[in-house]
């Protein structure tokens, strides 16, 4: 019997699908489809977990087939990700206009980007202080749960090093080896490889104009054919989006979250207000928010549904693009953000968990000189984060055992990871998008008309 179910699940799955292509038949609008995609998605995992539960075996072997739909899409995306990463930040080398104010580009992004993780981790301790986490029963009995699993062997390795050598970590010793993400700061590694190899280009450039002409063609023919690529793969957007999200509705852990709720209030109270933040910063750099906001949207809700920055870099691009930002200074904030200064993952929610186990440890976590610590370490430490899911954790890994506090919290909250994972992932690439717009306000770099122009958005055709 229940393998009629699945049959049947997976067939209402392709005849949504059915409909999403006939949408685009009829040209709907991309932005139009991606939300179509995402509210019959959320219908579908619905009505399946009220059909069957959450955890029945036919929803869970429904969802494996749902998965070559969603997962499929989310690695296509990833496959791309990394040669994307490596021929952007080349490529902003080879071109002529990029190449004299390279240094000036890429430390304004990085300032953009650490100091928005700054706030968002005073957002994060803001919140978690407000709603009194820190006195959670909660957080005392996470203070004598030890790691387990795979999170333990990872809490081992992590604690092991000293901060020198997890900074000597981001160096990356086979930048083939990272190009596969074999590490979880692959993609910062990359990033200096790609970003050594321009420097490198720069000074043949000066030596032998000729040989350095020939390289800088190759990399513009290989940008275009990643980027072509690119534009093949988003075109599966809406159709991914409704996988996934069919996905993750039908088995999310309810219970769980209606018992961790507090936590999970909280952290999206400390989500929307760092979005706030990024609203209020494009105002004061004189552009309109709701602008940015609708421009976004189609973004934003895929980097909800997906949980990976990574997987979401492709849209990340484009749509700064149709925001007026050079695509050169894309590029770079997007890749850059990848691994550095992601508000969601690596600013709210490891200075959270770090307000919440500090008086297990004997701390006050309203005192001075622990949030100053707690700033300073969380800017750090958010160097070399993973942007696909789980990287919210070796962050907090990270920030939690540098400043000798308990994790057992890490292991306690993955019942509840990948729902506030989404508001996460979110945040992070609504940073890499204002890190970009804002760089580009600031070198006078940005075409204002045409992040006023209601008719550009994202575009996945060509």
């Amino acid at each position: 019997m229940s393998t009629w179910m699945v049959a049947f699940n997976v067939a209402v799955l392709v005849g949504l699908l059915v409909v999403l292509y006939a949408l685009q038949r009829k040209h709907l609008s991309f932005s139009g489809r991606v939300f179509a995609g995402l509210g019959l998605g959320l219908a579908l995992g619905l009505a399946m977990q009220l059909a069957y539960g959450a955890e029945s075996d036919v929803v869970k072997r429904s969802t494996e087939w749902f998965a070559i739909v969603g997962s499929g899409y989310v690695r296509l995306l990833q496959m791309v990700a990394m040669p994307l990463v490596f021929v952007s930040i080349l490529s902003a080398f080879t071109r002529l206009k990029l190449a004299s104010d390279i240094g000036k580009i890429g430390g304004l992004v990085l300032i953009v980007l650490l100091t928005t993780t700054a706030v968002a981790a005073s957002i994060g301790i803001a919140s978690a202080l407000g709603f009194g986490l820190h006195r959670s029963g909660l957080a005392t009995a996470a203070a004598t749960a030890p790691p387990a699993g795979e999170l333990e062997a990872r809490f081992e390795r992590v604690q092991s090093q000293t901060l020198p050598q997890k900074l000597l970590e981001l160096v990356p010793a086979n930048p083939f080896l990272d190009l596969t993400g074999a590490r979880p700061t692959s993609v910062i590694g990359v990033v200096l490889f790609a970003g050594l190899l321009g420097l490198a280009y720069l000074g043949l450039k000066e030596n032998s104009p000729e040989q350095a002409g020939d390289f800088a063609r190759l990399v513009e023919a290989l940008y275009g054919v990643i980027l072509r690529l690119v534009r093949i793969i988003l075109r599966l957007t809406p159709y991914g989006i409704l996988a996934i999200m069919a996905r993750a509705a039908a088995t999310s852990n309810l219970r769980a979250i209606v018992s961790l709720g507090e936590f999970v209030v909280a952290s999206y109270v400390a989500l929307a207000v760092m979005f706030g933040v990024h609203l209020l910063l494009l105002l004061g750099a004189g552009l309109h928010p709701l602008t940015y906001a609708r421009k976004a949207l189609p973004v934003l809700s895929f980097a909800f549904t997906s949980r990976s920055s990574a997987a979401t870099l492709p849209l990340n691009v484009s749509a700064q693009r149709q925001l007026g930002v050079p695509s050169g200074i894309a590029d770079v904030a997007a890749s850059f953000a990848l691994s550095i200064g992601q508000n969601g993952c690596a600013g709210v929610y490891p200075a959270m968990l770090a307000v919440m186990t500090a008086p297990a440890a004997g701390i006050d976590p309203a005192s001075p000189a622990f949030l100053a610590t707690l700033l300073a370490v969380v800017v750090l430490s958010s160097f070399g984060v993973a942007g696909l899911g789980g990287g919210a954790t070796f962050a907090a890994l990270l920030v939690l055992s540098t400043m000798n506090l308990p994790v057992g919290l890490v292991g306690l909250l993955i019942s509840v990871e990948p729902l506030i994972d989404m508001g996460r992932t979110l945040l992070n690439v609504s940073g890499s998008m204002l890190a970009g717009i804002l760089t580009s306000r600031l070198t006078g770099s940005l075409d204002t008309g045409v992040y006023a122009d209601r008719s550009r958005t994202v575009e996945v055709t060509g």
